[in-house]
């Protein structure tokens, strides 16, 4: 089956491409949405230019489509791109948005092709072991009281998922982010060749919002051994 993965560089996006690849599909796109707002209502915002250098690593093609964020707008912005690939299916890394896994299943019927989404509604708590065995992933955006500034460009590891289950008993936010409460970039996955290294970075930390962003201004491929 020829598939696009929809890319943003996180962790649900590399952990959907990981599935697509571990079911034998053939792969034949990566699809990343460029937003001009800083936010969406679909698709993911923090450090989405980097897709290119991790498609470069996934040595897959990268199809990069423009929107201006737009409510439902966007949703045919995705449409436009995805009715011109030569594809059966694509995978999503949707977990839990109702509004985005809809629009996605309803472009895809439109076109006449499957939709996928194999992380929906999973455990999050087991999903996100997975995640810190599969892949090595840092945080770029925060927006959830009792993620500070230090969360920035923290690697989710064991002793950061058990923080995060903590933080979801006391203020119930979603372990795996899937409420906007955090954003992730992924610097290695199993099918990289090469790791992504950040060379230069910036913090914006919105103390009244209690939100902030890492931004990578610079930062380069460093091959696998």
């Amino acid at each position: 089956m020829k598939v696009a993965v929809l890319y943003s560089g996180g962790k649900d996006s590399n952990y959907a491409l990981y599935w697509a690849l571990n079911q034998g599909f053939n792969v034949r796109y990566l699809v990343s949405m460029i937003s001009e707002r800083d936010d969406s209502y679909m698709y993911h915002v923090p450090n989405v230019h980097l897709t290119e250098l991790q498609a470069r690593s996934a040595g897959i093609p990268l199809v990069r489509g423009f929107t201006r964020g737009e409510k439902e707008r966007e949703v045919e912005d995705l449409k436009a791109v995805l009715e011109g690939l030569d594809i059966d299916g694509v995978v999503s890394g949707a977990l839990a948005s109702e509004y985005q896994k809809r629009r996605i299943d309803r472009i895809a019927e439109e076109l006449g092709i499957q939709s996928f989404a194999p992380a929906w509604h999973v455990d999050a708590a087991e999903y996100m072991k997975v995640i810190t065995k599969t892949f090595s992933v840092i945080i770029v955006g925060v927006s959830a009281y009792g993620l500070d500034e230090g969360w920035l460009g923290r690697r989710i590891d064991e002793q950061a998922l058990r923080e995060l289950i903590e933080l979801h008993r006391r203020y119930g936010i979603h372990v795996a982010g899937e409420g906007g409460e955090y954003e992730t970039l992924v610097l290695d996955a199993p099918f990289f060749t090469s790791r992504l290294i950040i060379d230069e970075a910036s913090v914006e930390w919105d103390e009244r919002a209690y939100s902030g962003v890492l931004r990578i201004l610079r930062a380069h491929l460093e091959r696998k051994a």
